[in-house]
């Protein structure tokens, strides 16, 4: 009778598991992770169980207070600063429309980013600083509501809009003006409290 080294038995094993690994390749090829499931954090809200993009339902969830706060910087050259400050741009009082178009912007937030609730807000204020270090401005908005989702959208789409809209006021004089650092500043309210940046 043939005997059989250790060297074919290894060598063997070695062929069975390969063939084994190649059969559980083949049946998850194609599959992707869970939907609406990121590989390293908690699943994406927005993402159903199908993989398409949704609005959330928030009809079971309380009414509760909820307020956020955005921020953004609008750099420029001081000529232009100065120009702001001076009250002679071509197209007038620069900081009070880039105000009213921020606010403005908040309320419609639900028409412009398409996953969003249409909500009633019950407070927007956009407050613009300038600043000389920038040299530019600091655009801030914070907004309120009383509802069952929060409104950190509203409040980072009235600083885009209040940024964009100096950069129109101002763009015949500079071009170069930049739009920066818009982000969330804090959160209060809701399932996941409090957040501060």
């Amino acid at each position: 009778m043939a005997r059989h080294s250790s060297k074919d038995k290894t060598s063997k094993d070695r062929a069975s598991k390969d063939r084994r690994s190649k059969d559980k390749s083949s049946k998850n090829k194609g599959k992707s992770p869970k939907a609406g499931r990121t590989e390293t954090g908690p699943a994406l809200t927005h993402i159903d169980s199908g993989g398409e993009a949704r609005m959330v339902d928030v009809s079971d969830k309380p009414a509760s207070e909820r307020i956020a706060v955005a921020e953004g910087r609008v750099i420029m050259g001081q000529a232009t600063l100065d120009l702001i400050l001076s009250g002679n741009a071509k197209k007038g009082d620069v900081l009070g429309a880039a105000r009213i178009a921020g606010i403005m912007a908040a309320k419609r937030t639900s028409e412009l980013i398409p996953l969003c609730h249409p909500l009633a807000l019950s407070k927007v204020t956009v407050d613009i600083a300038p600043d000389q270090t920038l040299p530019g401005c600091v655009v801030r908005a914070t907004v309120k509501v009383t509802g069952p989702t929060g409104v950190e959208m509203e409040a980072l789409t009235a600083v885009s809009i209040a940024c964009l809209t100096i950069y129109d006021m101002v763009k015949a004089a500079e071009r170069g003006v930049r739009i920066e650092a818009i982000h969330l500043v804090e959160k209060k309210g809701g399932k996941s409290g409090h957040y501060r940046a």
